[in-house]
């Protein structure tokens, strides 16, 4: 049942953003492992038209922020306003009080907005004045980012690149996936049509579900013997840290069970490690290679025990 729900939710996204079964696998092995994704791409590719079909297919509730350089984090989080009628203060509730966060262009907000985002994504709660208010569950933040050459843009901090657990390219379509774009209808159209395919309490028994897949001891030998080559200094400048090791390990598990299987192997660690690690780490010597591809390129050196 839950495999059969699984593949009718890849497949009704799949509808809308064509082309790109492997980014929406990754998309929803993140959101099984109860991460949070960031998109990094050119402006039009359908990175908000993910979420936002990936929110409506889920039954969640969806809310945007559209990232500028004045946002403020109030804008985000929100804000204590005076009520006379009550003659008190009362809070208002920014958009992060959902289920799905769209983080638009991220890194066109300052810092200290950026850093607003923190405790939310880790702790799954904000604290406003003193005050400590839980967010909704499921909370998935699906933050998009532009090239980081492009103007008005400000670089992430490390601190918060290791919160999103995956970081995904969409890049552009293929020919045939392009055709279907400009022949068929608006994908705005095509998204509010969606039906919902399972809800919140099927997601997280799914979530749940990502913890019961079984893990060999052999595995976690491969993984400990991927995480050491990061520690090298043979291929970056700085090694993965143990919370990125668990969420891989996350990651992997929820790929396996995508997969329709209760336990994880080695491909699916190697097939979910640029996404998971590549965004952690900086190259060191990469002969011109970028950090996925220095990921890539320590897989293959790295041999399975």
């Amino acid at each position: 049942m839950l495999a059969q729900q699984l593949t009718r939710l890849a497949d009704q996204i799949s509808t809308v953003i064509v082309g790109k079964r492997a980014q929406i696998d990754d998309c929803l092995a993140c959101l099984l492992a109860g991460g949070h994704l960031l998109i990094e791409d050119l402006p039009g590719v359908g990175k908000t038209t993910l979420a936002h079909a990936l929110a409506v297919s889920l039954g969640l509730k969806f809310a945007r922020v559209q990232f500028t350089a004045d946002l403020m984090p109030t804008d985000l989080i929100g804000v204590s306003v005076f009520e006379r009628q009550r003659d008190a203060f009362a809070f208002h509730q920014g958009p992060v009080f959902t289920q799905v966060l769209l983080a638009d262009e991220i890194n066109r907000a300052g810092p200290k907005t950026q850093s607003a985002l923190l405790e939310a994504m880790e702790e799954h709660q904000v604290t406003v004045e003193n005050e400590t208010r839980p967010l909704p569950a499921p909370f998935f933040v699906i933050a998009t980012q532009n090239p980081s050459d492009q103007l008005g843009t400000y670089p992430l901090p490390e601190s918060q690149l290791d919160r999103f657990l995956m970081c995904i390219s969409l890049g552009y379509p293929d020919r045939a996936s392009e055709r279907a774009l400009l022949a068929g209808e608006d994908r705005r159209h095509l998204v509010e049509r969606l039906a919902p395919v399972m809800d919140a309490a099927q997601l997280q028994a799914a979530q749940a579900a990502v913890g019961r897949v079984h893990v060999s001891d052999a595995l976690l030998d491969y993984l400990q013997a991927l995480i050491a080559a990061t520690r090298s200094g043979q291929w970056f400048v700085e090694g993965l840290s143990p919370r990125a090791g668990i969420a891989i390990l996350r990651a992997a598990r929820a790929r396996a069970l995508l997969a329709q299987r209760d336990y994880a192997a080695p491909d699916d660690i190697q097939a979910i490690l640029p996404q998971t690690a590549a965004h952690r780490l900086v190259p060191l010597h990469s002969a011109g290679r970028g950090r996925v591809e220095q990921v890539r390129a320590m897989i293959e050196a790295v041999g399975i025990p």
